[in-house]
């Protein structure tokens, strides 16, 4: 287990540098890193899609494929030709995804009080979601900058947690070796 520990304390501090800069960079520039995602996405929808293009030419498969192949590919080409709304419209979805599952949380919530007595928390979570859902469908580039932010702060948490955990571990390893 020690040797596994130490041959891992590099890899653990390598990704919680990347996490934490990662991080940072998403809190500084929230616009940058959400049109830096959106090429990450056009770059794999055009390899996904050229895949699924290439076996539904070679081998027997459904039509669908075929479909869902030139759907990745014209997918690619709008986010790299207009990364902007491929942005505005995820962000639109988002918040419309928001508003009805808080709708069916608030409708869940209001049939257990029947079963639960005193049971406020799905309903209020329902209710925090509709707000946030309608906030992002009508402010939908204040909802991409909360996307980045909370993907930033997270990432810095993580990254910060692995670096931790990568002096905790090299810490040991180095009073275990110390002590053989």
């Amino acid at each position: 287990m020690l040797v596994l520990a130490r041959e891992t304390t590099g890899m653990l501090i390598a990704r919680g540098v990347l996490a934490v800069l990662f991080g940072l960079l998403a809190l500084i520039w929230p616009i940058a890193t959400v049109f830096g995602l959106a090429v990450l996405f056009a770059v794999y929808a055009l390899i996904d899609g050229v895949g699924l293009l290439v076996a539904a030419f070679r081998k027997q498969v459904s039509p669908a494929t075929g479909l869902a192949g030139a759907v990745g590919v014209v997918l690619a080409v709008v986010t790299v030709v207009w990364p902007g709304i491929t942005v505005l419209a995820l962000a639109i979805m988002a918040g419309a995804w928001a508003v009805v599952t808080g709708v069916g949380e608030i409708v869940t919530a209001v049939r257990l009080r029947k079963q639960i007595q005193g049971e406020v928390w799905l309903g209020l979570a329902g209710g925090l979601s509709v707000i946030a859902g309608l906030v992002i469908l009508l402010q939908p580039i204040a909802g991409v900058i909360g996307i980045a932010t909370v993907l930033g702060v997270f990432a810095l948490l993580y990254g910060i947690a692995l670096l931790l955990l990568g002096y905790r571990v090299h810490k040991l390893t180095k009073s275990a070796g110390a002590a053989v």
